[in-house]
């Protein structure tokens, strides 16, 4: 009987943290990422750790393959983007009704600021006759790909909890991102990568930082694998210098035995979660530089996403999230951090500082948009857009006359969805004459993670995991599926 028999077989003694983190040796960088590895043996491949750990079967037949997550840290204001609203306009610089104030949390608006009109100049785009901003040219002749939710709200309005509420739904840490979700319950399609990639842009960490993709309490070969788009993709998978690929195997194949009887000797299961990750470690070595690649894409596709081979960029990101996805990844998400607009600082008002945010973005998102249908991966590919909160309709400007920003909003802000069966050039909510309130079609964070895993083939009150002596989900006790965006 060999170690992955026994496994099935026999239960864990030690199942503590801080037994793992004593036993535990350091080795790749991947390893420490905890990736994920390929899925079951049905076909008589080898037990790998990920196939150990109690995997859900879909509920109903999924849409998704995939999933893209486009996530603008810091919260994009919807009233310079999607989100046309004249009578704002008319109202600019005048007193904000104290209606709007009272019994409200902000981060920093206080007294009665004043009403600030929108930034940007709108117009109509597509069949669907979407209102999108002159900020997103290249975006809006992809608006009948997409459906707008334009009355997303949240329960926090500082980034680092609100962060967290979106990928993990819980502003405190210690849960499971969604990508992690859905990792543990798809597995991968690709032995040779992990199942969840995290690619950053846009400078510094994000506020709610490495916890925004990782696996809480799931096993920690489910969290996210963050690659780069410039250097080594991963952190310390090179070999060093005078260890050839031989070498390393060897030394794997030894370090591993070891784990081996350890295993025997104590039956901890992250032993085997240690084991796989070594294994898929020395896989990726040939396999995430390959996919990272970008180098071998023709030019036209270069010219399409505005791409620059070897340098960190949101352009490289997209393209690179289309070929994670079209080589079996589940889940690719990506954090641009360069969106928190309150206008503090010369030339950073919400309307520049927004212009040159969309700037960076507008070309890369409409590339892979057009990417993906051609290739016919948008079929079965959820593409998600959207920032944590959104900006209110009254001014911030902390700095005096002329560094005019917003304030973070947690009572609407827009997001849009497309592609795995979301309606095309679909509009769904609308927010009041200022975009202060969603008065119709309200949708939740909650009701977002629910609607994404249900195109990943997956009802969110069933998909639980049991720790500290309770089932958990991705939406805690709450979430509706947004059915009215969906074919």
């Amino acid at each position: 009987m060999n170690i992955w028999e026994e496994a099935f077989i026999r239960k864990a003694q030690y199942n503590s943290r801080r037994h793992f983190l004593k036993k535990c040796t350091s080795g790749l960088g991947a390893l420490a990422m905890g990736s994920l590895m390929g899925c079951g043996n049905s076909t008589g491949a080898k037990h790998t750790a990920a196939s150990l750990i109690d995997k859900k079967a879909s509920h109903f037949a999924p849409k998704a393959k995939s999933v893209i997550f486009l996530h603008m840290a810091g919260g994009p204001s919807h009233l310079e983007l999607f989100d046309f609203k004249p009578t704002l306009q008319e109202l600019n610089g005048q007193d904000t009704p104290q209606s709007l104030m009272e019994g409200k949390e902000f981060a920093f608006l206080k007294g009665t600021p004043k009403l600030l009109g929108p930034q940007a100049n709108f117009g109509q785009h597509g069949q669907s006759g979407a209102y999108v901003s002159d900020y997103m040219p290249e975006f809006s002749k992809m608006v009948d790909e997409v459906s707008f939710l334009k009355a997303m709200h949240t329960n926090e309005f500082n980034h680092a909890p609100a962060q967290l509420f979106m990928h993990t739904g819980s502003p405190r840490l210690g849960k499971p991102s969604i990508g992690a979700w859905s990792v543990y319950g798809l597995g991968s399609e690709n032995e040779d990568l992990p199942g969840y990639v995290v690619l950053t842009s846009g400078g510094g960490a994000i506020s709610a930082g490495k916890s925004a993709w990782g696996s809480g309490f799931l096993p920690t070969i489910y969290q996210g694998v963050q690659c780069r788009s410039e250097g080594d993709p991963v952190l310390f998978l090179s070999n060093p210098k005078s260890i050839d690929s031989h070498l390393r195997k060897k030394s794997i194949d030894a370090i591993n035995q070891i784990n081996e009887m350890e295993f025997k000797e104590s039956n901890d299961p992250e032993i085997l979660t240690r084991i796989s990750q070594y294994e898929l470690a020395f896989r990726m070595q040939t396999s995430v530089p390959e996919t990272m690649n970008i180098n071998d894409e023709p030019d036209y596709i270069h010219q399409m996403y505005g791409t620059n081979p070897g340098k960190a960029s949101f352009a490289n990101n997209c393209l690179l999230a289309r070929r994670l996805v079209e080589k079996g990844v589940r889940f690719v998400q990506l954090f641009d951090n360069r969106w928190d607009t309150h206008g503090v600082g010369a030339g950073n008002g919400v309307g520049e500082g927004m212009r040159r945010s969309c700037k960076t973005i507008d070309q890369p998102i409409a590339a892979l948009l057009r990417d993906l249908k051609q290739r016919g991966l948008l079929d079965d590919t959820l593409v998600v857009w959207g920032g944590e909160f959104g900006r209110t309709p009254m001014m911030e400007s902390r700095t005096g006359e002329g560094f005019d920003g917003r304030d973070h909003h947690l009572e609407a802000f827009t997001m849009w969805m497309a592609g795995a069966g979301v309606k095309k050039g679909h509009i769904h909510g609308a927010t009041d004459e200022i975009g202060y309130y969603g008065i119709e079609g309200r949708t939740h964070v909650h009701d977002l993670q629910a609607t994404i895993l249900e195109r990943l083939g997956f009802d969110h009150e069933k998909l639980t995991y049991e720790f500290q002596g309770r089932d958990f989900r991705l939406t805690d006790v709450h979430g509706k599926v947004i059915n009215e965006v969906l074919t």
